[in-house]
């Protein structure tokens, strides 16, 4: 019985990071894109997002619980992995052990991040271009928004190469060879579309 529940947990563990939690990533960076058109588009784009019905609902069905329960067991997973980086040093051994490591940075870059804009608009401030300009003219949270930005593209991007293989769509060597390449394509274009975005609010 146990065996099967942690069957279930892992399969919804990975399903949950790509639905709806990596979806969010997507759309969350396609809407921070819209600062390197100026501040007026960035905050037509967050007010828009802000003003969608049942808001409140969706954040937290959609986003929040889904986002804790992949944290969290994701968190157990990270501690339970064991890595033969030193033995083998291979590059899906590697890629193994980053995608633990950088589940524990995002987790911390993404409660931080919550906790300086979305808890701040729950006491009363406005997210907008000024609240992030704010935020990152200090050098080193830029540099750690940039780490924290980098970390996340990261870890979606090598955990759909993890999700392809978990739910049956790469089977062959051949197939995981493919994916791997996509997934490093969209590694690259997330990580660029977020770093150019954060940029904007210093340039």
């Amino acid at each position: 019985m146990s065996t099967n529940r942690e069957f279930f947990y892992r399969k919804l563990h990975s399903l949950l990071g790509v639905i709806p939690v990596g979806a969010f990533l997507i759309v969350h960076l396609g809407v921070n894109y819209f600062a390197v058109r100026g501040p007026e588009a960035y905050n037509q784009a967050t007010h828009f997002m802000e003003n969608l019905p049942f808001r409140y609902f969706m954040e937290i069905t959609l986003i929040f619980l889904p986002l804790i329960f992949h944290a969290i067991y994701g968190l157990y997973i990270a501690f339970q992995a064991k890595h033969n980086t030193s033995t083998y040093s291979h590059f899906r051994n590697w890629m193994f052990r980053l995608q633990r490591v950088t589940g524990v940075i995002v987790l911390i870059f993404v409660t931080w991040h919550v906790w300086e804009t979305r808890i701040a608009a729950a006491l009363g401030a406005e997210v907008n271009f000024n609240m992030m300009a704010e935020i990152v003219e200090n050098p080193l949270a830029l540099i750690l928004y940039i780490i924290g930005i980098t970390g996340t593209t990261f870890h979606f991007a090598n955990g759909l190469w993890s999700f392809a293989i978990s739910w049956g769509i790469t089977v062959s060597p051949r197939s995981q060879q493919i994916s791997t390449y996509v997934t490093m394509a969209i590694f690259v274009a997330l990580t660029y579309v977020g770093i150019h975005s954060i940029l904007a609010f210093v340039l």
